[in-house]
């Protein structure tokens, strides 16, 4: 039976020693915000790493200690019975560094000025982010992973560790994702930054010595962003055309138009924009939109994937949704292929869902119990 892991506190791990980065620079001591769920058997062979997204965290499952209303970002996937079953693995959440929510990043003081690092933060990628999560399973005392598992920049992350440490992850459960962006990709977050950047409260990234935030730019970011995750078919059946209000000219049967909020899509939107303005940092948003854009495994390779992917050991799942034009199943499927081109044990999934991007934080029975029974394979191979 599936149930919650109920409340849960994080801890935050600090390492003393400096983090070289992909950019020449290196990070000084600095900290990981981790969550973790299930027990590490004796062996340390029953360990799955969940990689977050954009916006994501630490908090993978459960309930927050601080606040009983903020459920895991992936809860319903994670925990006793559910498809990635706490009874059988030890799962750990990590926030990546550059983010808001507890791990080094932007909002953290510079020990060599003891400000805010603000836009002085270093340029982060996907693999200094796969680096310090090594370190972090050094500390827990983990030789390989049974499993490394991502949705959307999570992904990434996860074949990012094929790559970079093959003997150390057993399988690569890549959801919802791509190899590389595409250029339209690139072009939203462009739009996506261009916002922040131009948001009188910015103050080139210094916006914490004025004490306050560029929410319109966050806001208007977002929607962005939002809007991207949907599907057209998925925005349609929740919103259509309706209108909040009809109003309507004196005596008369004209509209009158207006600016402010007319559609239930738009009302919305705003609602989102306005929501993750409170707790999300600019600062951060441009830093891992940033990272979203550079990867790219095959660049060394004159972009040739298979030969990017020849030194990957670990099984695959890959899964993808029919509707998510952000990060197409065409993507998906490149990434299959590579792989098949070196003949590794690869699953793939296409599910027909109406959600686009972000089905795979949803519930859907088809993408569930293929996770469920590729964790249950898992399981058998290690004893667990």
């Amino acid at each position: 039976m599936e149930s919650s892991v109920g409340i849960v506190t994080p801890q935050t791990m600090h390492f003393a020693e400096p983090l070289p980065l992909q950019n020449g620079s290196t990070l000084a001591g600095y900290d990981l915000m981790v969550e973790t769920y299930g027990e590490l058997n004796a062996q340390r062979s029953n360990a799955v790493l969940v990689c977050h997204a954009l916006n994501a965290s630490h908090h993978v499952a459960g309930v927050s200690a601080h606040d009983p209303t903020d459920l895991g970002w992936w809860d319903n996937m994670v925990g006793p019975g559910k498809p990635l079953d706490t009874n059988r693995f030890f799962v750990i959440g990590v926030n990546n560094l550059g983010s808001c929510f507890g791990s080094t990043g932007p909002m953290s003081l510079d020990p060599s000025s003891g400000l805010p690092y603000g836009a002085r933060f270093p340029v982060i990628t996907v693999e200094d982010w796969v680096n310090a999560q090594a370190r972090l399973a050094d500390r827990f005392g983990i030789e390989r992973f049974a499993a490394v598992m991502g949705g959307s920049l999570g992904g990434m992350q996860a074949v990012a560790w094929s790559l970079m440490y093959p003997s150390r992850v057993g399988h690569c459960v890549v959801v919802a994702s791509t190899p590389k962006l595409s250029a339209q990709n690139i072009a939203f977050n462009e739009v996506a930054r261009s916002a922040i950047l131009s948001d009188p409260d910015f103050y080139g990234g210094d916006y914490y010595a004025h004490n306050i935030k560029p929410r319109r730019g966050l806001r208007v970011a977002r929607m962005i962003g939002h809007i991207t995750y949907l599907s057209d078919d998925d925005m349609a059946a929740k919103f259509g055309r309706a209108l909040r209000r009809e109003v309507h000219a004196e005596g008369g049967d004209a509209y009158q138009f207006s600016f402010d909020v007319e559609f239930e899509v738009e009302s919305y939107l705003r609602y989102q924009g306005d929501k993750f303005a409170e707790y999300f940092d600019a600062n951060t948003y441009l830093l891992i939109t940033r990272a979203l854009d550079y990867f790219d495994p095959a660049k060394e390779f004159d972009g040739n994937l298979t030969a990017a992917l020849a030194q990957t050991e670990a099984n695959f799942l890959v899964i993808s949704f029919s509707t998510d034009w952000r990060f197409a199943p065409a993507r998906s499927r490149e990434l299959v292929k590579a792989l098949l081109d070196h003949k590794r044990t690869v699953t793939y999934a296409e599910i027909d869902a109406p959600h686009g991007h972000d089905a795979f934080l949803l519930d859907d029975a088809r993408y569930h119990n293929l996770v469920r029974a590729y964790y249950d394979r898992i399981a058998t191979e290690i004893g667990a």
